[in-house]
């Protein structure tokens, strides 16, 4: 046998044994704690969906999964940490969004699509779009035609540019050409009790933020952000089914550092997906807003990139992007 013969046989024979010895240790993961980082404080959507899946992996798994909150920049400090991690599974990140939306506000220190493997995406949950109750529309066309009637007149509230519910109303202001003055306040809860209080007169929200209000009639919602019609609010239109197309939810999903075996990935996703699919869990989730999900690795990988395009494009457009830059 020549020695290019042999060099194969053997380079053949490695790329052999290591598969089988990744393979083998998939099946024995995890063999100690996963941290499952998350970039925003306890309590916030992120938090809470990282936290039912760590609860009901317990129960799964010989050693338990541990929450890390790491909040600040928008998750990036969270997402940098893990991107430098070991690529083996026991550190990941929980990511919103807003990891699709912030490579365009600020300089990273990382690569939100080569420097990690997408695991699952875990649940999303959409916005309302709210007014105040005195406010004379009932749907998304008597907004637009009250919005052309009084150009700049109307003002809406966010958590600040860049956040999911601002680019809702900029992607519904951009596809409309209306003109609505943004008020941006440091978090949601601010600028609800200005909504409440008639300082604003609409904003998007999500639905554990605003739907207690709209409950209780403090609020009134006019439409639903999701492409479909949600279980919470059955009878309440979607955006969509007057501006085709329109889609804007928040969703959280777990990343692995990039490198991390295919075989380690699998395992991740399938007991994931398996926590969320658990009656308890989808009703618990359901019940505050959220759906589950826990799709596959490469379906995640392909809503990232798609949010990346679409969200990159409307903050280029809006000079959010170059401003921040």
């Amino acid at each position: 046998m020549s020695k290019v013969a042999v060099g194969a046989a053997l380079t053949a024979f490695i790329s052999v044994f290591l598969t089988v010895g990744v393979s083998a240790s998939a099946q024995t993961f995890p063999e100690k704690s996963v941290r499952l980082v998350v970039g925003f404080a306890a309590g916030g959507g992120t938090d809470t969906i990282a936290r039912v899946i760590g609860k009901k992996l317990a129960d799964k798994w010989p050693h338990a999964l541990v929450v890390d909150n790491r909040p600040g920049a928008d998750g990036s400090i969270a997402t940098e940490l893990v991107a430098n991690s070991p690529p083996d599974g026991y550190t990941l990140v929980m990511v919103s969004n807003a990891h699709t939306i912030t490579p365009f506000l600020r300089k990273l220190a990382y690569d939100p699509v080569k420097d990690f493997a997408p695991v699952t995406l875990a649940a999303s949950t959409p916005n309302l779009l709210v007014v105040h109750p005195i406010l004379p529309v009932g749907n998304v066309k008597e907004l637009v035609a009250l919005a052309k009637a009084r150009p700049g007149q109307l003002t809406f509230g966010s958590s600040g540019a860049g956040t999911s519910p601002f680019l809702a109303m900029e992607l519904l202001k951009s596809m409309t050409k209306i003109s609505i003055v943004h008020v941006p306040y440091k978090g949601s809860n601010p600028a609800v009790i200005d909504l409440m209080g008639g300082h604003i007169q609409l904003m998007f929200g999500a639905i554990p933020t605003v739907g207690p209000h709209v409950k209780s009639g403090k609020l009134r919602a006019i439409a639903i952000s999701s492409p479909k019609r949600w279980p919470l609010f059955p009878d309440l239109p979607t955006v969509s089914e007057s501006l085709p197309g329109f889609e804007a939810a928040t969703w959280y999903g777990v990343l692995a550092p990039a490198a991390t075996p295919p075989a380690i990935v699998n395992r991740l996703q399938n007991d994931m997906a398996g926590a969320l699919r658990q009656p308890d869990v989808s009703a618990f989730v359901t019940g505050r807003g959220f759906e589950a999900i826990g799709n596959k690795p490469d379906e995640f990988a392909q809503i990232i990139q798609r949010d990346m395009q679409k969200w990159g494009k409307l903050l280029r457009a809006l000079g959010v992007a170059a401003a921040a830059r």
